[in-house]
């Protein structure tokens, strides 16, 4: 456990839990100590989903502007590949990830959540890019993963006006996949994340792979990838547990090792 992170564990949900107040800034010790938290959930067995959570005022307000402003470029460069290295290690969480988003999801918050496979927020929250009006742009997924997920010309708008975005308009642009009551959201987010704690671990985790790898290489390859993960299956006790409980006793029945 962190000075500012901390991980979680309970029932197979695991959660990375920010707590810098007041806004949860993402300086250097804060994206150190989130790396880490993301190697601990990836490597526990116990852990089969994971919550990224800042708590019930703000999911986090991206990087510590005072700390940043007097850098040198050679100091920014550092900071910046640090910190891109540390969100890369949560994305690359090999199991289910939810971002649970309250309050707002600023700049860096914004990429922090952008890291999950799935972001659940309260009706009243704002997220956005605002990076523009300080005369930088974003530097830590910001222009590429949010692109990704809504295109470039909505991810545009968004980073070129730096304008902030209430929750349903987020949702409407595919940023936010669930909206609820801001009482509700960890709430909302444990109950997608725990459907997933008895899982087939393995299958789960290939077809992470299978799809996050495809979006980054030609159709061609992704389909290769996606064939060589499918037929590695056969090689888990899952595969022959789930297809026999398939035929023995019909569909969703099935009880998985996660091996």
């Amino acid at each position: 456990m962190g000075e500012f992170v901390s991980l979680e564990v309970e029932g197979g949900v695991g959660t990375i839990r920010l707590d810098r107040p007041p806004v949860n800034a993402l300086n250097n010790q804060v994206q150190a100590e989130l790396a880490e938290a993301a190697r601990e959930a990836s490597e526990r067995d116990d852990v089969r989903a994971v919550i990224l959570y800042g708590g019930e005022k703000t999911f986090a307000g991206g990087a510590d502007i005072k700390e940043m402003a007097e850098r040198t470029y050679p100091e920014i460069a550092k900071f910046g590949a640090a910190l891109t290295a540390s969100l890369a290690t949560i994305a690359n969480i090999p199991k289910p990830v939810v971002a649970a988003i309250t309050g707002y999801a600023l700049g860096g918050g914004l990429e922090l959540a952008l890291t999950a496979d799935r972001r659940i927020a309260g009706d009243n929250v704002k997220v956005g890019q605002p990076e523009i009006q300080l005369g930088v742009i974003p530097g830590a997924g910001g222009t590429q993963r949010l692109a990704r997920l809504i295109g470039p010309s909505k991810t545009k708008d968004l980073v070129f006006t730096g304008r902030f975005v209430k929750a349903e308009e987020a949702l409407a642009l595919g940023i936010l996949d669930e909206v609820v009551a801001p009482d509700d959201v960890y709430a909302a987010a444990h109950k997608w994340a725990a459907q997933f704690a008895n899982g087939p671990a393995v299958a789960l985790r290939a077809a992470k792979v299978a799809i996050d790898g495809g979006l980054d290489t030609d159709l061609a390859s992704g389909l290769k990838l996606e064939s060589h993960l499918f037929a590695a299956l056969w090689a888990t006790e899952d595969q022959r547990n789930g297809m026999k409980s398939f035929i023995e006793n019909g569909p969703g029945k099935a009880t998985f090792e996660g091996k």
